[in-house]
Parts: C-alpha cells; structure tokens; sequence
C-alpha cells in the first residue's frame, strides 16, 4: 500500500541511534553536557504544549523536574542535527486530587498539570491528541510510552524472577542471578478489512462508546502466520470464511504495546454468527453507510477513532486508494 506509512505513528524517519545504546561515555557526555533534550511521560501520558495540545514537550534533560525524581533517561533517538532525543518517565509524582480510575481508559479526556513546569503544558492520553502530532512528535510519544510500560512490566527476569536491571539505555534488560537478557517485546496484531462486494465487516466490544463499530482484530497465536491469524480471527469473532488475504500497512500501538498488522481480507460468505465472549455485535456495511458515519450523519454508529489503523484503512476503502 502506497500510503501505508502516513498512518499515525507510521513512522517519521527517527534516527533511533542504535550505535549509541551501549555507548555510556557518549551518553553521559550528552547529559552532562546539556546537548540533549528529553520527552516526559506521566503514567503513560505524554507532556505536551500548545493550545491545542498538539506539541510534544521537551525539556533540557537537566531540567529541575527531572533532576528532582532521579530516574534513568531512555534514549529515544537523534535528531537531524545530531541533538539526542531522551524520554524520561515521572511516573512516582502524585497530583493532587489523583481520579486513578479514569487513567488510560478508552475515554479519558483528565488532564495533570505539574506545578513546576511551564504553564500551558499538562500531561494528556495520547489516543486523545494522537492526531494533532505530527509524525515525529507522534513516533517519539508512542515510542516512549511503549519501552516505559514494557519496563514496568518486566521488572523481573522471565527465567528465574530476579530482579533485572536496565542497560543500553532502556533497550534491554539484564539478569545478574541467571545472566539472561531481555528485549522489548512488542505483540503483532491483525486487524482485518474484510470486504464483500461493497460491503465491510464492522464490529464492536464491550466498553466501547455506544455507537461505535471498528474493524475486527485479533493476536496472531505462535506457529501462525499473519494471513492465517486473520482468517481464524474472523472465523472465530463473525462465523465468516475469508479467502484471500493481502498485506496493507502497520501501525504501532503502545496501548500498551502491539504492532497491527492491517489485511485485506476477501469474504467467502456473509452469514454472521458471533462468538459474544469475543465481540458484541458485528455486522456487513455498505461504502454509503461508512461515509455517512465518518461524516457524522448516520443515525446509529460512530466511526472508528480517528488516528487508529482502522480508520486508516476504511477511509483508504472509501477511496479507491489500497494499492
């Protein structure tokens, strides 16, 4: 697919500086030195500025609200200018009046605003503002947000449970008891256009906004492969056979850590039958019912969120463009 890379977080040609991961006197220099500036994340939250939150933050690395919480930088990157790009996680500041119910849910539109830091820049869900990024800002959030939930997560070692420790600046994970090493993991998903005629298959979880239907999706299982995944999935969620299957673009998506992959699939039957463990609802819509739902106008359903691989590819269905 042609266009495949301008999905939201589809990439903005990061120099991600891997030949300076494993480089601690060039890193130090750059912090020490001050030739480095680094996102902030809040409990998955990435900083931002703007009026319409749609800048990435980025703060001296040895800003005062980072020097105060202490934690290790994550190296991002390298800008075009040889600048090093950092995140840094201040995850351990509690705001007053903490809702911690309304964190990273599919809805939460909360703000946090840190007293020491500039006014006009707060801590939003990056679902929320994904679409007012750009590319870079985009790949940097998403990025950050990604390697701080995978170290939350894999504080211990997979082999033996000992602690392990953080090396190569964030990217790997290192197990003194046993000497195993441990690498960021990222989970492939597939998420299906299945067409029919001029028909797409939509569906809907429970918890989502009322109204809204999205394209089916579903974790590609060991020993799988990705066209495979999307004809189990889609038998397993609607009851529908799919015969061809075709690659169009991917997405990551730090929610908390998932590659979609976005297929075309070719239905070999329309009769729906839904597994209700698996999905709410599913059904066949036309290009005319989609239209109107992404206009706003149709009387009954949302369209998928804006930003998502899934409204990437119905609105490239829309027109004429999965080539």
């Amino acid at each position: 697919m042609q266009r495949a890379e301008e999905v939201t977080f589809g990439g903005s040609a990061l120099d991600r500086a891997d030949d300076l991961r494993g480089d601690e006197g060039a890193l130090a220099a750059a912090l020490g030195g001050g030739q480095a500036r680094a996102a902030v994340i809040w409990r998955g939250k990435p900083l931002l500025a703007g009026a319409a939150l749609d800048t990435l933050a980025m703060l001296p690395v040895d800003h005062p609200v980072l020097r105060r919480y202490k934690v290790p930088p994550i190296l991002i990157g390298r800008d075009e200018g040889g600048l090093l790009l950092f995140a840094v996680d201040i995850s351990v500041w509690v705001p007053p009046e903490l809702e911690p119910d309304r964190l990273d849910s599919f809805l939460d539109a909360s703000e946090q605003v840190h007293p020491d830091l500039s006014e006009g820049m707060v801590f939003a869900e990056l679902r929320r503002v994904m679409t007012r990024l750009t590319p870079r800002d985009a790949e940097i959030a998403a990025t950050a947000k990604a390697i701080f939930g995978w170290h939350e997560s894999h504080r211990h070692c997979a082999r033996c449970g000992a602690k392990s420790r953080m090396i190569r600046a964030g990217w790997q994970r290192a197990c003194d008891a046993c000497g195993a090493q441990h690498f960021p993991r990222t989970d492939p998903v597939a998420i299906m256009l299945v067409t029919h005629g001029n028909s797409v298959l939509m569906g809907r979880s429970p918890g989502w906004p009322e109204g809204m239907y999205s394209l089916l999706a579903g974790f590609i299982e060991p020993g799988e492969t990705v066209e495979a995944a999307v004809r189990r999935e889609v038998w397993e969620e609607a009851g529908v056979r799919v015969g061809r299957v075709s690659y169009l673009a991917s997405q990551p998506w730090p929610f908390p850590a998932s590659l979609m992959l976005g297929c075309h699939g070719e239905a070999l039957s329309r009769e729906i039958t839904i597994d209700p463990h698996e999905i709410e609802d599913a059904r066949w819509m036309r290009r005319e019912e989609i239209l109107a739902a992404f206009a706003g106008e149709h009387p009954e359903i949302l369209p998928a969120r804006e930003g998502a691989v899934a409204h990437f590819l119905l609105r490239n269905w829309l027109a004429d463009r999965l080539d």
